[in-house]
């Protein structure tokens, strides 16, 4: 008896794409309520990381601008992932429990998993990032940008 070949790509063709959310081409997601954003790395990120071991958060205060570094996550593999802001702001809230449990990025990456809070100091740069149908479309057919 021969299993048949399993193709590693295919489960990441897969993975969860919330409605509401915007998304990146490095793979951020954003949910905009008023002048603020929320941001994490989306499934399909994370999926393709590992599971994360450790998360590097910048400090409350800190402005951040669309498509720059503001973070990182590092997998038990080492391997070691950019977090880029998809929104220009100011971080106004990080997410202190992923000190003590990066995992979370993994286990729920769209609610507790979540990284920064931005107050968004240009609402126009939302108009740049995808929503969930062309996210999808995005990670299904490869056209990602090397993330990892």
């Amino acid at each position: 008896y021969a299993e048949a070949p399993i193709n590693l790509f295919q489960g990441a063709t897969n993975l969860n794409v919330l409605k509401d959310l915007k998304y990146s081409e490095t793979h951020e997601w954003v949910s905009v309520e008023g002048d603020y954003a929320t941001i994490g790395i989306s499934d399909h990120a994370q999926e393709h990381l590992g599971y994360v071991a450790s998360v590097e958060l910048p400090e409350v205060g800190q402005s951040v601008s669309q498509g720059n570094k503001f973070g990182a996550v590092v997998s038990v593999k080492g391997t070691t992932r950019r977090i880029n802001s998809p929104v220009s702001g100011e971080v106004v809230e990080v997410n202190d429990q992923l000190s003590d449990l990066p995992g979370l990025v993994n286990a729920r990456p769209y609610e507790t998993g979540w990284i920064i809070v931005v107050k968004i100091s240009d609402s126009g740069e939302l108009n740049s990032l995808m929503n969930d149908e062309d996210y999808s479309k995005f990670c299904k057919e490869g056209r990602k940008r090397q993330v990892l």
